[in-house]
């Protein structure tokens, strides 16, 4: 397996959370009250993510329940930081959450982390990886400046590549050779999203993009906007594009070492996702007037050839 410099100091903190204690969380209610609470994230994930929810509907039932915990944990960690305010407003609910997120008994009134605390002690999965997680997102808070691709996967890692470690621990795996290729799905992922959104960030007054690989094809984050169109963009973009691919490829051999069960899920997840490239590839790049998205249909289509890759492994 080829490991990239990037890659050490990512695996290196991969192994640190995966050495941090599992939560043995104590849910005080009823079995209806946990239920609930995971029907409560089973709808936040089919609202706010069709894809993800679409590939967690062929997992079996406890690990799918999992799963939903998971996304919505991320979601709502995610929203507290994007949602619009004042700051120290912001902070303040966010730091309450990141308390309440470590206590070792969620409240009833607190449908999501009793779920997340649930599939946490459920699927053994180590808290640190959800320190990880926290700490992520919130970087956020300190604005989007990132030299090198190599600053923008520990961004990448925090925010996606520990949700892929925990999304493995619920699946099961193997082989500890699992590890490094959840990591590259997870940059894979955020910097599909990251490509996706370059002109939403932007106007937000965000962009992620790697300045030093913007200089070199002559591209000024200022006037980005203004870019579209360009040669040089283009260039740019394919350039992006096909470095994020073959991180996903990359990442696909990991799918040998998960448990059987869990393997189409995580083709489909990474399958579907990756056409996002595609449709930027379609709008010709335009990721300021357009937002590239895979319809329904699309995503049923793609979905037999997905599953028979799943199989063959």
């Amino acid at each position: 397996m080829n490991i990239a410099a990037w890659e050490h100091p990512l695996i290196e903190r991969a192994i640190a959370a995966l050495s941090s204690p599992v939560p043995a969380f104590r849910a005080d209610a009823s079995y209806a009250t946990l239920a609930s609470a995971q029907a409560y994230c089973e709808a936040i994930t089919r609202q706010a993510s069709r894809t993800f929810h679409l590939a967690a509907s062929l997992l079996p039932a406890a690990k799918r329940r999992a799963v939903h915990a998971l996304y919505a944990f991320c979601r709502v960690t995610d929203d507290l930081i994007d949602r619009p305010g004042d700051p120290a407003d912001i902070d303040l609910r966010f730091e309450h959450w990141r308390a309440r997120a470590a206590s070792p008994a969620p409240a009833a009134g607190d449908p999501v982390l009793m779920a997340w605390a649930d599939a946490q002690t459920r699927f053994g999965i180590p808290i640190g990886l959800s320190v990880q997680l926290i700490e992520g997102v919130a970087r956020d808070r300190a604005g989007a400046h990132y030299e090198t691709f190599e600053h923008l996967t520990t961004y990448c890692y925090g925010v996606a590549s520990t949700v892929g470690l925990m999304a493995m621990q619920i699946i099961g795996f193997d082989s500890p050779d699992a590890l490094p290729h959840a990591i590259k799905l997870g940059v894979a992922l955020q910097m599909t999203n990251i490509l996706r959104d370059v002109g939403e960030d932007w106007r937000a007054g965000r962009v992620y993009l790697p300045r030093q690989e913007l200089r070199e094809y002559g591209l000024d984050v200022e006037t980005l906007n203004t870019a579209v169109g360009s040669s040089a963009w283009r260039d740019f973009m394919r350039f992006q594009i096909a470095r994020t691919r073959a991180l996903y490829a990359e990442s696909g051999r990991g799918l040998a070492y998960l448990t059987r069960d869990g393997r189409t899920a995580v083709a489909a997840a990474s399958g579907l996702y990756s056409a996002i490239l595609e449709r930027i590839e379609a709008n010709e790049f335009d990721v300021f007037g357009l937002r590239a998205s895979v319809s329904a249909a699309d995503k049923l289509r793609r979905l037999p050839g997905l599953w028979w890759r799943a199989q063959r492994l």
